[in-house]
This record gives structure tokens, C-alpha cells and sequence, in this order.
């Protein structure tokens, strides 16, 4: 039978359940044992597939389709093994299968009540990853804060398991925040005492406390954290703050938070977390031989989380190539003709995001014929990709009036067009083109250089696709349309042969990549922007010797 950890949250929101549930699962999983993470969420939307980003951050989606919290986006790039939909369950999802099965019948025509049958629910969810065989321990991180109304049935779920499971095979670690006062010069503890004090209200009690904290936690602090706590002084986990989440393991590992873990849970300490290619990418990351400047062109560019998997990703990317990745948020409603060569000269690489609406998708297409002109490298996802088709049809083709139907549904030319299988659909919640599809690569191609193979499988998130009525007149006038669906024939990735780097894809290559596997064709644009910079700076060395 598996081991579950729960971790939860006090005092505010943002402290990094996800980063320690998933550095706490990296480490486990680095001496040998097999592990899972969930994430549970307060919020009644079925799902954050309908959220605007400015309201949650960027919606990850699974090889599965189930679009999810980007917490699960933290546990892949850590654990470097897929997610599915049963890691992540909001409390509208809870409610609509027990309002299902009240409809069914199928309480006998008992009061449905919070408990026990949405607690029920929540347990039987709980326990789902664990009872198949395939993990040894699956980490439940509870979103919200202790406190929150919408988080109690989630409290009493896991009061329940801790009595149910007995001692040995369930574990709450509670995260919670030590504030640094500069006037008094002195860290406080009462925060977090108060939080401590609080989920022990409702039953629940820690046996692990995780402190945030922006200054080191001293051995006295930590025993009136544990008497105060009730909790032992091991127990009591410092986590302060670090440069990059990637560092986050190896302090939860020096402050042996895995082996406080193992020793609760009954579980052998036989040898030391193997993290070598974990080190070898954080060595990298810290001591980059180059740099290069990438303008990120977003509508939401003003919330990080928004577009976090493609941050991540440059993350990686950028240690492959062992050059620093300094990303440049640009606004597209902010780019026109006027001033888009003065925004745009100091970058090495263009990467036009994802997102949906017409809101700043005239200065993206603006960029996007900028560096296509300047041979500037350029890398489109998505939207991204589908306003280059846009541009390419306007401004080599000759369409003056071409667009996306998403856009302009009377345009003569609708270059990118709602697919097929869209046009009946009207709910808007998870019923767009989601999850791993199967892309064949044409030989020979920039793509097929890129994955080193022909064909590839990558995850979708998208209603509207290239119109394939226009292929011929793309292909005649030199637009490589060098990967397809093999099934629908959906064109999912375009280059241009003459330009350094110039690809867009209609797929999320972002939300594939990790720490130990890189996507690609991020690789690959992290490359060229370098070779972009060390050509423009020799050319800049070159004119000032003339000079």
C-alpha cells in the first residue's frame, strides 16, 4: 500500500506548497522510491481551463488533456514524469460528481451532505493514485491557506485519512511563514504559531513544519517553533529564500526535511538522494559562458505566471546551451509600425506567445514581419505561429485583408480557420483540441533537425488551426509547412528554409519540457538566438575598429 503526504498551507497564499511538494518528491524519488504528486483546489470551476490568466496564471495542460493548475507543470519539470487528470481535482469537480450521483440515485435517498459524502469524495480521490501499485508514496498538496472556508472539507478529509490510515502510512507537512520585522531586527514566530494552532482546531495535526522565511531560522528559534508546535525539533524546516526554485531539493535535502520524511513514514534510509545531472544542470545554470536577450511578445505579460512553463523552458533550455536566457516581456498592444525596429533591436530572439482574442494581435503580427524581414530568430507558439501564417499571407502573399476567422469571421482569406470538429461545439470548458497528438516531420526539414527524428508527439491546447484550402499558394511561395498530424493532416509546425531561425508550431512544446529533458525546438531557438548575438556583437566590433 502506498504512503501519502499531505502538504498544506498557513498564514498567506504564494509561500510554494508546489515548489516543496515537488522538491520533497524529487528528493524521494532520487533514493529509489517510486512518487506521485496531486494537487487539490479550493476553487468551484471544473477546471482553470476558463480562467483568464491574470486570475491564476497559465492553465498546464497533461498528455491526457486535462487542463490543470500550473503547479502540475512544477512537478513534471521536477520529477520529469507526466501528470494525467487525476492529479488535479478542484471542489467543482468534487460537487458535480456527487450531485451526478445524487441525481443517479445512488445514495438511497439519503440527506447529501458535506460529510460525509463530499469528504467522501475528496478521500476516495485522494486515495485513487495510491491503490493502482505503480507508486510507493503520492504527495497531496491542499491549495488555499488553513482557514479558508472553501478549504475545510479538504482539512476534514485529511483529519479522517490521518485516523483511518494510522500514524505510519500518512504524513502532514504545513507550510507556513516566518516574517523578518527590519525595525525590530527580529524574525516572529507567531504566525506561524497561530496557523499551527488553527489546523489543530480542526484536528489536524502537522508533523512536519516547513517555515519561509528571508532570514536563517537559529537553533532557539527553531525549539520554540517545535515546544509551541508540538511537533519535534527536527521537525522544524527551514526554507529560505533562494535564486532559482531549481536550488530548492538540495536545501530541503540539507535540512534533511526527505529523511524526517522516511523516518515518520517507516521507510528505509539506505543511501544518499542521486542527484548528478541535477547538480550538473544547476552548475550550468549558475555559471553560464554567454547571454542572449529573448523579447517574450504576450498579452499577459504583466503576471509572470501567465506564461510560466515558457519561462521555465528558457530555464532549461538556456543551461543546455550554458547561456544565461534574459527574457524581455514585451506588450503586443504597445508595438506598432513606428517603434517596432526601436523595440525590438536589441533582442537576439522573438518569441510571439500563446493566448486567446484579438486584443494585441495587430502588434504581433507587426513584430513578427519585423523578424521575419531582419532576420531576427524567430519562434512562434500557438497563436504565435498562427499570426506568422497571418503575416506571411498579408505581406508575401499579397492578402491585405487575411486573418484568423477567431478574429475576423468575414475575412476573404481565413488563413487559420476554427477546425472541424470545433464548429458544433458551443460549452467552452475543456472542449478544445487538448493533450499528446502524433506530429510527422518532413525529412530534411529545420524541424527534423531539431528533434532528431521524423515523428514526435506533443501536447495541444487550441480551437483553430491552419486553413488547408491555402497550402498550395503557401508552399509556392516559400513557406515549409514541414510538419502535419498524421491523422487530420492538421498542419502543426511551419518554417522558412532561408531565415536563421524561423519556425512557428501550432503545439505547446513548453509544457513537455524538463530539467533533464529540454524541449527541443527551445534548445535549438536558445542556440540560434547565440549564434544571432556573437554575429551581431563581432559585426558591432568589426564597424567600431573601422571607426
Amino acid at each position: 500500500m502506498a504512503k501519502y503526504i499531505f502538504v498544506t498551507g498557513g498564514v498567506t497564499s504564494s509561500l510554494g506548497k508546489g515548489i516543496i511538494a515537488a522538491s520533497l518528491a524529487k528528493l524521494l524519488q532520487a533514493r529509489g522510491f517510486r512518487v506521485t504528486i496531486q494537487k487539490f483546489d479550493p476553487y468551484i470551476n471544473v477546471d482553470p481551463g476558463t480562467l483568464n490568466p491574470y486570475e491564476h496564471g497559465e492553465c498546464y495542460v497533461t498528455e491526457d488533456g486535462a487542463e490543470t493548475d500550473l503547479d502540475l507543470g512544477h512537478y513534471e519539470r521536477f520529477l520529469n514524469t507526466p501528470t494525467s487528470q487525476a492529479n488535479n481535482v478542484t471542489t467543482g469537480r468534487i460537487y458535480q460528481t456527487v450531485i451526478n450521483k445524487e441525481r443517479e440515485g445512488a445514495y438511497l435517498g439519503k440527506t447529501v451532505q458535506v460529510i460525509p459524502h463530499i469528504t467522501d469524495e475528496i478521500k476516495r480521490r485522494i486515495l485513487l493514485l495510491g491503490k493502482d501499485g505503480k507508486y510507493d508514496i503520492v504527495i497531496t498538496e491542499l491549495g488555499g491557506t488553513v482557514g479558508d472556508i472553501e478549504s475545510l472539507p479538504y482539512i476534514e478529509a485529511v483529519r479522517q485519512l490521518q485516523w483511518e490510515l494510522g500514524e505510519e502510512d500518512c504524513l502532514v507537512v504545513h507550510l507556513t511563514l516566518i516574517p523578518y520585522l527590519r525595525a525590530a531586527k527580529e524574525l516572529k514566530t507567531k504566525p506561524t504559531q497561530h496557523s499551527v494552532r488553527l489546523l489543530s482546531e480542526y484536528g489536524v495535526h502537522p508533523d512536519i513544519i516547513v517555515c519561509r522565511t528571508e532570514e536563517p531560522l537559529y537553533r532557539d528559534l527553531k525549539k520554540k517553533i517545535a515546544l509551541f508546535c508540538n511537533v519535534q525539533v527536527d521537525a522544524v524546516i527551514e526554507a529560505n529564500d533562494v535564486p532559482t526554485i531549481y536550488e530548492v531539493p538540495l536545501e530541503m535535502m540539507r535540512e534533511k526535511l526527505d529523511i524526517s520524511v522516511l523516518k515518520r513514514l517507516g521507510l528505509p534510509i539506505e543511501k544518499e538522494p542521486e542527484l548528478v545531472k541535477w547538480r550538473e544542470f544547476l552548475d550550468k545554470l549558475k555559471y553560464p559562458k554567454s547571454k542572449v536577450t529573448i523579447g517574450l511578445i504576450g498579452k499577459y505579460v504583466e503576471l509572470q505566471d501567465a506564461y510560466k512553463s515558457i519561462l521555465e523552458s528558457f530555464i532549461h533550455a538556456g543551461a543546455q546551451n550554458e547561456c544565461k536566457v534574459v527574457v524581455q516581456n514585451i506588450h503586443s498592444e504597445h508595438i506598432t509600425q513606428e517603434n517596432v525596429a526601436e523595440k525590438l533591436k536589441n533582442l537576439d530572439g522573438l518569441l510571439v506567445a500563446p493566448g486567446f482574442g484579438s486584443r494585441g494581435i495587430e502588434g504581433k503580427i507587426v513584430a513578427i514581419q519585423y523578424a521575419r524581414e531582419n532576420k531576427l530568430p524567430f519562434f512562434g507558439i500557438c497563436l504565435g505561429m498562427q499570426m506568422s501564417v497571418v503575416e506571411y499571407a498579408r505581406n508575401v502573399l499579397g492578402w491585405k485583408d487575411a486573418h484568423s476567422s477567431e478574429m475576423n469571421p468575414d475575412t476573404a482569406h481565413p488563413v487559420i480557420n476554427l477546425m472541424e470538429e470545433q464548429k458544433k461545439v458551443t460549452a467552452k470548458g475543456g472542449t478544445m483540441r487538448l493533450g499528446a497528438y502524433a506530429c510527422e516531420l518532413t525529412p530534411g526539414s529545420k524541424a527534423a533537425e531539431i528533434y532528431g527524428a521524423t515523428s514526435i508527439s506533443e501536447r495541444h491546447r487550441h480551437r483553430y488551426e491552419f486553413n488547408n484550402d491555402f497550402i498550395q499558394q503557401f508552399e509556392e511561395a516559400g513557406l515549409k509547412l514541414s510538419g502535419k498530424n498524421p491523422e487530420s493532416g492538421l498542419v502543426e509546425i511551419i518554417e522558412l528554409p532561408d531565415h536563421p531561425f524561423y519556425v512557428g508550431v501550432q503545439f505547446h512544446p513548453e509544457l513537455k519540457s524538463t530539467v533533464e529533458s529540454p524541449a527541443p525546438v527551445f534548445v535549438s531557438f536558445v542556440k540560434a538566438a547565440k549564434q544571432y548575438a556573437e554575429s551581431k556583437n563581432g559585426k558591432t566590433k568589426l564597424e567600431e575598429q573601422i571607426a
